[in-house]
């Protein structure tokens, strides 16, 4: 994405709750089934917590039974960017907010057609928008 986002971390914990510092800024990881959008249905646009960016649609979520929130794919192919994370002992691939570095979780290549990933996404780091009806 061209609009980089950047904040110092005083702006970072004026913008954030402090359960979405952990995530996004922290790279901290909430409890399985916690999260306000692992069961969430409606149809509309996840938004970035930290930036506002587009990030993933409703059309894309799935129920990947892991307990957070999965999207098969991105809204866009510049909006999701990704990292190797060899923190806890493992070697995953961390998906990152394009716009503002904000950690959202992880993806991982088991998940439905057509991308076959599942971006398995920390509902602390998103925001979301309803379609209009």
């Amino acid at each position: 994405m061209a609009d980089k986002v950047a904040r110092d971390d005083a702006e970072w914990r004026q913008h954030l709750t402090p359960e979405q510092y952990a995530v996004c800024r922290e790279k901290g990881t909430e409890r399985a089934f916690s999260g306000r959008y692992f069961d969430h249905h409606a149809a509309g646009t996840y938004r970035c917590a930290g930036c506002g960016a587009e990030l993933f649609r409703s059309e894309a979520k799935f129920d990947s039974g892991t307990g957070w929130p999965s999207f098969h794919d991105a809204a866009a192919d510049d909006r999701v960017a990704t990292a190797t994370d060899r923190s806890h002992g493992m070697v995953r691939v961390e998906a990152l907010c394009a716009r503002c570095d904000s950690h959202l979780g992880h993806v991982f290549e088991d998940g439905p057609a057509p991308t076959g990933l599942r971006s398995c996404i920390n509902s602390a780091s998103l925001d979301f928008d309803p379609d209009a009806k």
